[in-house]
């Protein structure tokens, strides 16, 4: 075994326990999986074979605390895989990915094991076990019964064989929509070809030019950072088609990199794992251990807001179908045009100008604001650190600390496109907080693809890119802040609909004017946000707002759709047309994520059946900020206090309506969200 490997199933002598990535090479992780896989599967052997009587340490105590190599190596590569990967990792990831499943099969589908936690689970009222101990034992039975447990050997078999392909699958269809990302690059060579282009824009389409070996021209990617603002800009129709084109087609494109036929058998996998768990599909599978608990409230919820939020698109669509005319502009606005006419629209109904907005976004002040924030509301503050490794000479580390200046965690901050980056935005885990074994503190990671300014020059973002970075420090927050004794119920492991309450939530202070007045400041002059353009930007935050709900929406019915109705003949590009067309889908807008790039669902079991979480968690989170409101205060303390209390140190210690009752003292209902997004009083057509 490579000093390497060695290094990567060993105890770190490094700053705060840190990974030292200049000592791991791309093939050591193949190795040490090897050797961390078998130590795992005999810790789990010794708890299946123990002939004592089971107890809360003896089985799931040993169960937390087994494979510790395993959960090290698997958090370092899959970090890695994610944001800085390489054809060794892909290949490493395809290889070891039915490995894992198989091993997770093996613990979960175990019948001593599963044995040893129904008898706890049975007699969990007189072992006096504390209240966190008996929600882990919870967990971890509805963990086991879900897995296919209590089956038969046979289908216990059939389940296995299923996890093992499926996890296959998964890594396929993300390293695919990968390559699709990354082979692209609309090359802009002539003034013609930037004409409209705003200066921050042209920078960094220069950088990435010079990046992917295209000196002297200019480059357009599929990252959001990057298309989004030329689809917004750019007077060059043709070339707007050619890279919307481009971006909607990921995935579905002829050949080695196509996704559809991974669709197809992933959803008949699912399918069959449902039935052979007595479901009816695999949504009303997924759903049953979420607050949503059926398909059916999911689908009137989405459905309660698909009409106000359609007829306030298709009022958008004719306010752009008439800008376009009165520019001279001959055309029936497609979605290459809604971007760019959108701008015009914005430009005269609110005064607003993107070239305007952007210089007061710089990154590493939105950055400061997301901290201050996080300070203002929890004690808790960031000091950076510059003598640590790090896997990627852009990422920045930073040591967190409680308000008595003791150590909270680290935070790294990962925030730049390249190609060897998965598109999106995320939060990771290198190492989650827990007392299993001391005091575990958190090492947590925020991945974005922002757009990289040229060397010297300053990050500029859009509203859009500062709400991004709220959204994903709200879910590291999560993780960071977390204060429980057990890895299961640790940070972000909790209900796939519950997840997405603290970072939604978390978006809103970004909107709150002390932070944007503090840290909204001009790149150049350092003079604040002028007060006239700061009420221009909050006057116009449900602009577009018909539009932002309708891709969003579609995707997630489209997702619960594929999920609930999906035959064995699925033709994943007719399913998702049909599904489109009987919602009335306006032709001038597409999903936010088409079906064969859409890795929440499909790079795993992540958001399958699951994209409607977000719009779920908005209804809680719009309610929740109300409670700032009503106290008068975006940083009241006591409601502060509640908010971590009940909701980003608890973790899974409890059930996420608990959670929130803990919090709000009731439940929350639909109407701020419709008011939040500015749709609460429109009119939809009988």
């Amino acid at each position: 075994m490579s000093e390497g490997s060695s290094i990567l199933l060993a105890e770190w002598d490094t700053p705060f326990g840190l990974p030292p990535f200049s000592k791991f090479n791309s093939d050591d992780f193949s190795k040490a999986f090897d050797e961390a896989l078998q130590k795992a599967e005999e810790d789990v052997a010794a708890i299946a074979a123990n002939i004592d009587a089971p107890s809360f340490e003896n089985t799931i105590l040993a169960l937390e605390t087994a494979g510790r190599e395993l959960t090290q190596v698997a958090s370092v590569f899959f970090n890695l895989s994610g944001s800085h990967t390489n054809p060794t990792l892909q290949a490493t990831e395809r290889d070891v990915a039915p490995k894992l499943a198989a091993h997770s099969s093996k613990i979960l589908l175990n019948a001593d094991i599963f044995a040893r936690i129904k008898s706890l689970s049975d007699n969990i009222g007189s072992m006096g076990l504390d209240a966190e101990q008996k929600r882990v034992v919870e967990r971890y039975m509805v963990s086991f019964t879900r897995a296919g447990a209590g089956l038969d050997e046979a289908s216990k078999k059939r389940m296995a064989e299923i996890t093992q392909r499926l996890a296959t699958l998964g890594t396929q269809f993300a390293q695919n929509v990968l390559a699709d990302e990354a082979d692209y690059k609309l090359v802009l060579k002539t003034e013609a070809d930037i004409e409209g282009l705003p200066q921050f824009l042209i920078d960094a389409a220069k950088e990435a030019a010079t990046e992917r070996g295209d000196e002297g021209a200019y480059v357009i990617t599929l990252s959001r950072s990057s298309i989004e603002p030329f689809l917004q800009f750019s007077k060059r129709r043709d070339l707007r088609e050619t890279a919307f084109k481009a971006w909607a087609s990921r995935g579905e494109k002829p050949g080695d990199t196509s996704n559809l036929e991974i669709i197809k058998e992933t959803v008949a996998l699912r399918q069959e794992r449902a039935k052979l768990l007595g479901f009816d599909s695999f949504a009303a599978f997924k759903l049953d251990d979420t607050m949503a608990k059926t398909p059916a409230a999911v689908t009137d919820l989405l459905e309660n807001i698909w009409k106000p939020a359609r007829a306030r698109a298709l009022e958008e669509a004719a306010d752009l179908q008439e800008m376009a005319q009165s520019q001279g502009d001959n055309l029936e606005i497609a979605p290459w045009d809604w971007r760019y006419y959108s701008e015009k629209v914005r430009q005269k109904k609110h005064e607003l100008d993107e070239e305007e907005i952007k210089p007061y976004f710089q990154l590493d002040k939105m950055i400061e604001a997301a901290f201050y924030t996080a300070n203002r509301l929890f004690g808790i503050s960031f000091k950076e650190i510059s003598d640590v490794d790090r896997y990627h000479p852009d990422i920045r580390v930073y040591e967190v600390l409680n308000a008595d200046g003791s150590h909270r965690g680290i935070f790294i901050g990962d925030y730049f496109a390249r190609t060897s980056k998965r598109s999106g935005a995320w939060m990771s885990a290198f190492r989650k907080q827990h007392r299993t074994n001391g005091d575990v503190a958190p090492i947590i990671v925020n991945v974005m693809n922002f757009s990289k300014a040229p060397e010297g020059a300053q990050t500029l973002l859009t509203f859009d890119d500062a709400r991004t970075l709220f959204h994903e420090f709200g879910h590291a927050l999560h993780g960071l802040l977390s204060d429980v004794t057990y890895p299961v119920i640790s940070g972000t492991s909790v209900s796939r609909d519950f997840v997405e309450l603290p970072s939604q939530l978390y978006e809103h202070w970004l909107s709150e004017p002390e932070v944007l007045e503090r840290f909204a400041v001009h790149y150049k002059t350092g003079e604040p946000i002028p007060q006239a353009l700061l009420d221009k930007l909050l006057a116009a935050a449900n602009f577009n707002q018909g539009f932002a709900t309708v891709e969003y929406l579609a995707t997630a019915m489209v997702d619960m759709a594929i999920h609930s109705e999906a035959k064995d003949d699925l033709d994943p590009q007719t399913f998702e047309k049909e599904v489109l067309e009987r919602i009335d889908m306006p032709s001038q807008i597409i999903m936010r994520h088409r079906t064969p790039h859409l890795a929440h669902a499909f790079a795993g079991d992540g958001y399958s059946a699951g994209y409607y979480s977000y719009i779920w968690s908005e209804v809680m989170d719009a309610d929740a900020f109300e409670a700032f409101k009503e106290a008068g205060d975006p940083f009241h303390p006591e409601t502060a206090q509640r908010l971590l209390t009940a909701i980003y140190s608890a973790g899974g210690k409890q059930s996420p309506e608990q959670a929130y009752l803990d919090f709000r003292g009731k439940m929350p209902s639909i109407e701020p969200l419709l008011k939040g997004r500015g749709l609460a009083e429109t009119e939809v057509p009988a």
